[in-house]
């Protein structure tokens, strides 16, 4: 979405007018999700029409799914939902199919909730408010199995979820939630003040840890550890990890082991000329050689930078190097608060309602884009505003 919107405001500036250059974007669905969100209630809300955004600015949305792309003959193959197959020919293409959760494959893995789409997250919603009518034992118990960013987020946020469901019904001083990693230490990609904030939440909010251990069996009752144990629990959500869209395999061998292409620095795939990689399919570097996230912060501004690149490249007129924020998170902690940190150590920043209220900001301000605004789209596209200054 943000390289369509940056590709049709690097055009304007070049003086291009309006039908000398088509932008499109493909898109399987009809609106933009706001996938950052999923792990909160009403997944459903957590979308906005793609026409509405893109339509004033005169970029033709396409709703279809791409099933193969030919750099060498700049072609993109689609089907639509009808099962119609198309072929778009582009002269530049930016790839932004982003990441899917990478679903496990162990006996009852059909069980297991992701909040990955708006489909999975409904699926999770729905199931949630069925508890009340569930067999004990662990009616309201929910495991989660894996305590990265993901992972966190929705444990927290799960203790008050399901106190909500329960509390009608007497039993919300039966809720528990339980986060199972195979690691030895929770937020281990965290500094230790950040690490010790996460871990006073967890036990605030009664969030009980198993650690060292993973998941190899879920049936409707339960699931079965590595080290022979079994956890009672009628919901299980499953956040361990993510991979980049298999498309990118289409474009080139070059990929990072997330499956992310290779870019340079103004996001060109370099064995792949004409295609530029954005979002979660970009192995693109950041401040300090790292490289970048699968996150908004990351994604965002790469959508920008690529599209206003891929335009550029197009008219000739000078590109722009890939450079984001300096890189900070915002962990939400449900009911505890959240905890924000600074840098690639992510060491503390802020912490409880301070940090809360720049979360609220993120998820409900800063990641949004305007609708049906051609003016405060276009002027949010330009790769130099950040979403935080875009307020």
């Amino acid at each position: 979405m943000w390289s369509a919107a940056a590709a049709v405001r690097t055009a304007r500036l070049a003086g291009i007018a309006d039908g000398e250059l088509s932008v499109t974007l493909v898109s399987d669905g009809d609106d933009l999700v706001i996938r950052p969100r999923l792990y909160e209630s009403d997944p459903e809300s957590k979308r906005l029409p793609l026409k509405g955004i893109l339509g004033p600015i005169g970029v033709e949305v396409v709703a279809a799914t791409v099933t193969d792309i030919d750099p060498a003959a700049r072609t993109a193959r689609t089907v639509d939902a009808a099962g119609g197959v198309g072929v778009l020919r582009y002269d530049r293409l930016v790839l932004a199919t982003g990441s899917r959760v990478i679903r496990p494959s162990f006996p009852g893995a059909d069980l297991v909730h992701d909040v990955d789409t708006v489909g999975a997250a409904a699926a999770l919603e729905a199931h949630l408010h069925r508890l009340p009518g569930a067999p004990e034992p662990g009616r309201f118990t929910a495991v989660v199995i894996g305590a990265g960013f993901t992972g966190l987020e929705i444990a927290t946020e799960l203790v008050d979820r399901l106190r909500a469901i329960a509390a009608p019904h007497g039993r919300a001083e039966s809720v528990r939630v339980v986060l199972v990693d195979r690691g030895e230490t929770i937020g281990s990609g965290y500094a230790p003040d950040a690490r010790a904030v996460i871990a006073d939440a967890l036990t605030a909010l009664g969030v009980t840890q198993r650690l060292g251990v993973s998941a190899t069996a879920v049936d409707e009752a339960g699931v079965e550890l590595s080290d022979g144990s079994r956890l009672t629990a009628r919901t299980v959500v499953w956040t361990a990890g993510v991979r980049a869209s298999d498309l990118a395999a289409h474009v080139s061998d070059r990929r990072d082991g997330l499956g992310r292409l290779a870019v340079d620095e103004f996001l060109r795939v370099p064995d792949a000329p004409g295609v530029y990689a954005a979002g979660d399919t970009g192995a693109a570097t950041a401040e300090a050689g790292n490289p970048v996230t699968q996150s908004c912060q990351h994604a965002m501004p790469m959508g920008k930078f690529a599209g206003h690149n891929a335009v550029a490249d197009l008219l000739g007129v000078p590109l722009a190097a890939f450079r984001p924020d300096p890189y900070v998170t915002c962990l939400d902690l449900g009911s505890a608060g959240a905890v924000t940190t600074r840098g690639f150590e992510r060491t503390l920043n802020t912490v409880g309602e301070i940090a809360k209220r720049r979360k609220l900001a993120v998820n409900e301000v800063w990641i949004y884009p305007p609708v049906d605004d051609a003016e405060e789209l276009l002027r949010q596209a330009d790769f130099r505003v950040s979403a935080r200054r875009s307020v």
